[in-house]
């Protein structure tokens, strides 16, 4: 570890003039010789570098997109070339030279961390020694060494023997029960984020060898946090805590504001941004203008969730642009035009016109009046049967002086009776 440290002595110094600094400020609030004072200085340098790192975290994402979404052309390039090594590597370099993918960026944040971290390393070990490390002169030594965190000094370990942890001014077993909680704690972190990763922001569509790999890292990262955590001095225990939290809390803001196209997250994403979107009738945040903006680029290309944010957008009579605007519809604009008025429900779907629903008296009137004139029909055909001759003419002008003593009648009495009285006539050509 010795040699790792000296190969990142370079930046050790910063780093300790970072603590130093941040000890200031938490030193006049606190005391200068307290935990606090100490603890909070290395969660506010983990702050500071990960705010710094956050080019490389976007970065980070848009690569492993990229890499998500050629999982299909990589595995058929598999399978083409799974007898020739050779030839799949070079047509793999040549997939990611002509897409302007590079595997190794997901990674950045990572190698980035890497210096800091040794850095940090040195210095509290430094202190565990007793020895001054870039900036820490003797007197702020003398108050790093005194600095308990709930009972643990900050530069002990889980491996460190009882000697070496009395000589800090603490117990075995405090130091080992906090650093087994902080292990757990940071180990169960790393877990966490690497499930929500692979449980919501995972297009389920494809299955690749990425994937798997995915998979396996989620139960290999917090195997290794635990067996290399109980090696880290306590300090260095509250800067990868710090570090897991701010991640984990930084990939649920990517995957609620920014999924990844088929997973679980952009289901519940869009879901959201159709009602946003029918209950405001426009879209008003940049980011989501830029979703909207690439799902309509994709056209037939769109997969399950976003045919269904489409389709939800036209049931409410609005309609989604390539700058990615949303719009009421065409034929929503003409309806209103031609009307005057809103043809929309509060879900922005046209109304559809229910008939009248009558009561049991209109109904029960209406059968009445149906019934007087069918036995004033059968009264006028059987008068006329008795008084004329067979070969006279039908009894249509009795039939319609029937329905004019009964308004209504004669229509309402064809519409339930299901067939007309008397003689019936074939219709000519010119009355269709």
């Amino acid at each position: 570890m010795d040699t790792i440290a000296s190969l990142f002595s370079f930046i050790t110094t910063p780093v300790s003039w970072v603590i130093v600094q941040f000890h200031k400020v938490y030193g006049a609030i606190f005391g200068p010789d307290t935990g606090w004072a100490w603890g909070l200085s290395i969660v506010s340098l983990v702050i500071l570098i990960r705010i710094c790192l956050i080019p490389l975290f976007v970065k980070q994402i848009k690569s492993t997109r990229a890499m998500q979404t050629l999982q299909p052309e990589m595995k058929k390039i598999q399978e083409r070339y799974k007898n020739d090594k050779q030839r799949q590597s070079e047509e793999m370099m040549k997939l990611y030279k002509e897409t302007g993918t590079n595997p190794l960026s997901s990674c950045l944040p990572i190698l980035a961390q890497s210096p800091f971290f040794f850095a940090l390393y040195h210095v509290l070990n430094g202190i565990a020694t007793g020895d001054q490390i870039g900036v820490i002169n003797e007197s702020l030594l003398a108050s790093a060494r005194k600095a308990h965190i709930v009972g643990a000094p900050l530069a002990a370990k889980f491996t460190d023997s009882q000697s070496t942890v009395e000589a800090l001014g603490a117990t075995l077993m405090d130091v080992r029960v906090v650093t087994a909680i902080m292990i757990v704690m940071m180990s169960a972190s790393q877990f966490f984020t690497q499930r929500q990763l692979m449980t919501k922001n995972v297009d389920t569509t494809v299955k690749t060898p990425f994937m798997q790999q995915q998979k396996m890292l989620m139960y290999v990262f917090p195997v290794m946090f635990a067996v290399f955590g109980i090696n880290f001095p306590v300090g260095v225990l509250v800067y990868w805590l710090t570090t897991n939290v701010w991640t984990m809390g930084q990939q649920m803001y990517v995957i609620r504001n920014n999924p990844t196209p088929g997973s679980k997250a952009q289901a519940a994403y869009l879901e959201r941004l159709t009602k946003h979107v029918t209950h405001h009738g426009k879209v008003r945040r940049r980011s989501e203008k830029t979703i909207v903006k690439a799902i309509v680029a994709k056209g037939r290309d769109r997969n399950e969730f976003e045919r269904k944010f489409i389709n939800a957008l036209s049931k409410a009579g609005l309609a989604a642009q390539a700058d990615g605007v949303v719009i009421k519809s065409e034929s929503q604009a003409v309806a209103q035009a031609e009307d005057g008025t809103p043809t929309t429900g509060g879900t922005g779907t046209p109304k559809r016109q229910q008939p009248k629903r009558q009561s049991k008296s209109q109904r029960q009137s209406g059968g009445a009046t149906a019934g007087a004139a069918k036995s004033a029909d059968e009264h006028v055909s059987l008068s006329k049967s008795d008084d004329e001759p067979e070969d006279a003419k039908p009894a249509a002008p009795a039939k319609k002086a029937a329905q004019k003593q009964q308004p209504g009648a004669g229509t309402r009495s064809k519409a339930q009776s299901g067939q007309r009285k008397g003689p019936q006539r074939p219709k000519s050509p010119s009355k269709k």
